[in-house]
């Protein structure tokens, strides 16, 4: 609870399992960990023991590395029994990438949010060779390095397709306030928003488990992305909320197996820390903007870090999430330049 009473985080298990191992985190719930591409260079998944088969609550990228692992893992950890469902917690690719391999090589059945689903099974089939006409211009909105636009708008885009297996038809809705069955426990089904719209975390009943997917992370704040198929959302609303919400939920006691990073508990007060990081965010945002700043101006104020070429985009979006916060909660006025950039400026009077 937020009460002030909140206790410290602590890592129970220090040591990730290796890549072809599982750690047994309680009686029939296995920690996997799949590798990944990129900086933040794994994704935790894990296998519920359903007595004939396995749940498995998310699946790692698609690629031909992760499929041989994930057959090394149904031959050893899991003790060569069937995977007959697979449950994602959001639409990502490391989160998603393998369900539909899943579905149409292992006959699983897959669970997810209806929001995770469209968006996954959506973006899946949307391959393209150039950056879409409205990805630019979301770019150019947000003031893209010239130089860099140059160069990103000629070459072939990440799509989906090229992590995420093709997703056949048919899923099993998870909605807010469900109950499911699985790893001989019974879960409450409580949504995320912020990071990914309904993103799917489970509550155990019976004992002390919280599988947070990237809605619940320890020690990294997950990206909060305004992209060009909803160039004026407001996911730091939604980010700030859900954690509210969820925080109401959230017990000292609770063992919350993160998508990335390690197991953790302290719950309570990393909730608060999550919700506190983007207030801090937002202060030094609306300081930086006394005068008229596109989004990538900003990086500076909000990250205080150099940003690379490999982690512009995802400065970027996140830097529209947070203004696209302040204008719209009235705390920013904007207006766009002949160029296409939008310019943040901070309101001046009561409430502002």
């Amino acid at each position: 609870m937020m009460d002030g009473t909140r206790g410290p985080i602590r890592y129970p298990f220090p040591d990730p399992p290796g890549p072809d191992t599982a750690i047994e985190i309680a009686e029939g719930v296995l920690w996997l960990r799949l590798p990944l591409p990129m900086a933040l260079d794994h994704v935790n998944v894990y296998a519920l023991d359903d007595g004939a088969g396995w749940t498995v609550v998310d699946t790692g990228i698609a690629s031909r590395r992760s499929r041989a692992l994930w057959q090394a893992l149904m031959a050893g950890p899991l003790n060569g029994k069937p995977v007959t469902r697979v449950i994602v917690t959001h639409h990502h690719p490391d989160h998603v990438g393998l369900a539909g391999w899943f579905q149409s090589e292992h006959g699983a059945e897959l669970w997810t949010s209806r929001v995770a689903w469209l968006f996954a099974r959506m973006l899946q089939l949307d391959e393209q060779d150039r950056p879409a006409p409205e990805t630019l211009a979301h770019w150019r909105g947000a003031g893209m390095d010239p130089a860099l636009y140059a160069e990103r708008a000629v070459q072939r885009p990440f799509n989906f397709a090229d992590t995420v297996a093709p997703m056949p038809l048919g899923f099993r809705d998870m909605a807010e306030g469900d109950v499911i069955r699985a790893g001989g426990r019974d879960w409450d089904v409580r949504l995320g928003d912020g990071h990914a719209r309904d993103h799917v975390t489970l509550w155990s009943q019976d004992c002390n488990l919280v599988i947070g997917g990237d809605q619940l992370l320890p020690s990294i704040s997950p990206n909060l992305g305004v992209y060009a198929t909803e160039p004026l959302n407001d996911p730091v609303a939604a980010w700030l909320s859900s954690c509210t919400r969820l925080a109401a939920h959230a017990r000292e006691d609770h063992l919350v197996l993160p998508g990335h990073k390690l197991p953790f508990t302290g719950l309570p007060t990393r909730l608060v820390q999550l919700i506190d990081n983007h207030h801090g965010a937002l202060d030094r945002l609306i300081a930086h903007i006394d005068r008229p700043r596109t989004a990538c101006d900003c990086f500076p104020a909000l990250y205080r870090r150099e940003i690379g070429p490999a982690e512009y985009v995802l400065a970027l979006v996140e830097a529209v999430g947070h203004l696209n916060h302040l204008f719209l909660t009235g705390r920013a006025r904007r207006w766009q330049r002949e160029d296409g950039a939008w310019l943040f400026q901070r309101a001046e009077g009561p409430g502002a």
